[in-house]
């Protein structure tokens, strides 16, 4: 689920670029990079938040009018250190930049395939690095024969992409002195939006991202997404090239609907706040056909991904809403920490109980999904010591019960506490007095019911185990499993 950035403009690019990744913030927290593009690349990265690893002498060497940038969440490669952070670089042919969200699920093989047949070596554990490599190997191939045009080689070069790697992956990046790039898989399992900026002198400046969330402050008009199995190229004088290339079931992550995306995001011409909305409504309709005597007092979100959904559903009921956790905003989002001791700290750190609003009363809590159920255990025990009488626990996220291969951290199910025990067994656990989780069929209706999106169903392995890529299979699910490289 890493943030990544594009951005060709006719004026320096830097500052933006980073504007850009700080609205990509919650989407990893690892590591930050942006290179751009001048008379050479200047790269910069480092491990840490966006604030930590860019200084104003770093910005003042970021010299170019393209840019690319990454906010790295740990699915693929090591966490620590900065080997893995984006972007990467390869010097043949021309020079090349690129940044991508997601993951191989083919990567181990793809990576060896490169050095005994293309001769071509992988620095990092990074997918990037993988796809970089596939990319530049069948651009200077073809190059080397000097035929068809230069957009008709890129198209190629994707292809060869499309062709050898298996998975998720949204991509920007540059070629020197030619322009910039960005393209999709063919299922558009990440999301890639798209804008346009008009110049005083009639010319245009481009954005990419995985989220619109900066294009207003920033100036740009959000014009939708790159379509998957898409691929769009800004030649060096502005001008916008864009090919279907694939055409494949339709199957974005509804994981970026529940919890990835901020709520201010369209993604594939789908508000998220809406889909969330929609959510809230279903869990209220649901919960009233199940415990029509079961009124809560009041609703109170898990802040913050929760909150949309905990609104809706408290007017559902006709229940009022409060905000009975106050969440410190300085702590990160704990699904996306390394390591399951930080989360728990950090669970503790950032939420803390408005007994006022608690103490005697019946507590609806509605959190996003259950993972791990760190958070869930740890949320009920401390509404209970504020005073709440009775607990109920409701999640706008089925039972996820299997690994996520396409970028998001669900690597093993050992993890996962829905794996192997049931609803009632998880009440148990982290103590309600009743837990509810969201029906596929309702969540799928939630954030499929509005927009022109073009959707043939949304990607959810994680809750179906149904993997569009068709390459996970049991034996498939424990190999990846034990190859964990994060």
């Amino acid at each position: 689920m890493c943030g990544i950035i594009g951005i060709f403009s006719h004026q320096p690019v830097a500052s933006e670029v980073y504007d850009g990744l700080i609205h990509l913030q919650h989407r990893g927290q690892d590591a930050a990079g942006i290179c751009t593009c001048g008379e050479n690349f200047h790269l910069k990265k480092g491990s840490g938040l966006v604030r930590d690893v860019f200084h104003q002498g770093h910005m003042d060497r970021l010299l170019g009018n393209w840019g690319i940038g990454h906010t790295r969440y740990s699915t693929a490669g090591t966490r620590t250190g900065s080997e893995n952070a984006q972007p990467f670089t390869v010097h043949s042919p021309y020079g090349i930049a690129m940044a991508h969200n997601g993951d191989l699920t083919n990567y181990r093989e793809i990576k060896k395939e490169l050095a005994e047949k293309d001769k071509r070596h992988c620095n990092s554990s990074s997918d990037t690095e993988v796809i970089l490599h596939v990319f530049a190997s069948k651009l200077q191939e073809i190059n080397g024969g000097g035929t068809g045009e230069f957009f008709d080689q890129i198209c190629t070069a994707v292809n060869s992409v499309y062709d050898r790697c298996t998975g998720a992956y949204s991509v920007v990046g540059i070629i020197k002195d030619k322009g910039m790039i960005a393209f999709r898989d063919p299922h558009g399992i990440r999301p890639l939006a798209c804008g346009m900026r008009k110049n005083e002198n009639g010319s245009y400046d481009y954005i990419f991202s995985s989220e619109n969330t900066m294009y207003y402050p920033l100036g740009f008009d959000f014009k939708g997404d790159v379509q998957p199995g898409e691929i769009v190229y800004i030649n060096e004088k502005g001008k916008m090239y864009s090919r279907q290339l694939r055409k494949a079931m339709f199957t974005p992550c509804i994981f970026e609907y529940v919890y990835l995306a901020r709520p201010d995001s369209m993604i594939n011409n789908i508000s998220v706040y809406r889909a969330r909305l929609r959510m809230g409504q279903n869990l209220a309709k649901r919960w009233q056909k199940l415990f029509p005597h079961v009124t809560p007092d009041i609703v109170i979100p898990i802040p913050f991904s929760s909150n949309t959904a905990a609104l809706s559903m408290a007017h559902g009921l006709g229940v009022r809403y409060s905000e009975g956790l106050y969440k410190n905003p300085f702590i990160g989002r704990t699904f996306i920490m390394p390591g399951q001791a930080n989360r728990k700290k950090s669970i503790l750190q950032k939420l803390s109980p408005q007994e006022v609003e608690i103490k005697n009363k019946n507590i609806m809590l509605v959190d996003d999904s259950i993972v791990r159920g760190n958070t869930s255990k740890l949320v009920v025990d401390l509404v209970r010591h504020a005073g709440a009488k009775r607990v109920f626990f409701v999640s706008a996220c089925p039972p996820i019960k299997y690994p996520d291969f396409y970028g998001i951290d669900m690597p093993t199910r050992g993890e996962l506490i829905a794996t192997d025990k049931t609803t009632e067994e998880i009440r148990e656990i982290i103590g309600a007095d009743i837990l509810y989780y969201q029906q596929i069929d309702d969540l799928v209706e939630a954030v499929t019911r509005k927009g022109e999106h073009n959707i043939d169903r949304p990607s959810m392995p994680y809750l179906d185990g149904w993997y569009v890529t068709g390459d996970i299979d049991e034996n498939r699910m424990k190999e990846l499993e034990g190859e964990k490289r994060c």
